[in-house]
């Protein structure tokens, strides 16, 4: 069986947002359209709280998008965003819910950030979508959303690291591209580790 992941498409990250990714709102649509097409729908959302170590605000001196050692890993110091709460960090309006089964929140833990929706970048810790999904029987997921570059791709490469037959749905994602071709290189990172990069218009009505 197959689940759609919708990968944390809030407020923060759409024009507008504290994070704004160019064109973001443009994949909703696309994303609409697709959950009918599966049995399974699930969201993500980061959550971060106010004082996360991913903020460049919580580091005097520090610029945006500059590299620092946060717990042993290599972190970008973002822009403050999808604060707990806060309305950044609400799924967009324009996002169809009822579907949703199950929301699955990363990014709660201070001192480490969480691009991937199933563990923190340290792999210390699950969110517990995984192991969710394997209950419901999924043996394949279908990423779209934020980021091509960031979240989905981390998300993609973990999929497929737990056993999953893993598709991301490139017309239903957008990148930050902090470089110009950080969405091209994930997709080839992505390809090279199995993941099956697809348009939407690929994807068949779901009859399981």
């Amino acid at each position: 069986m197959r689940a759609l992941v919708l990968t944390d498409i809030q407020n923060d990250f759409l024009p507008g947002g504290a994070l704004a990714v160019r064109d973001g709102d443009a994949l909703i649509p696309v994303a609409n359209e697709i959950q009918s097409r599966f049995p399974v729908v699930v969201a993500t959302q980061d959550w971060h709280p106010a004082d996360h170590g991913s903020f460049a605000a919580n580091h005097p001196g520090k610029q945006l998008y500059e590299q620092i050692n946060l717990n042993g890993l290599s972190q970008t110091l973002w822009p403050v965003h999808c604060v707990q709460h806060s309305r950044g960090a609400e799924l967009s309006a324009a996002l169809r819910k009822d579907p949703i089964a199950k929301i699955f929140q990363k990014g709660t833990d201070p001192g480490i950030d969480s691009y991937s929706a199933f563990f923190d970048n340290g792999h210390r810790r699950s969110t517990g979508m995984g192991e969710w999904l394997k209950t419901q029987g999924i043996s394949e997921v279908y990423l779209c959303g934020l980021t091509t570059d960031y979240c989905v791709r981390f998300t993609a490469l973990d999929a497929v690291k737990l056993g999953f037959r893993t598709y991301v749905v490139e017309d239903a994602c957008r990148a930050v591209n902090l470089r110009p071709t950080d969405a091209q290189d994930s997709i080839r990172e992505m390809k090279r580790a199995g993941v099956r990069v697809l348009q939407s218009t690929q994807i068949t009505k779901s009859h399981e």
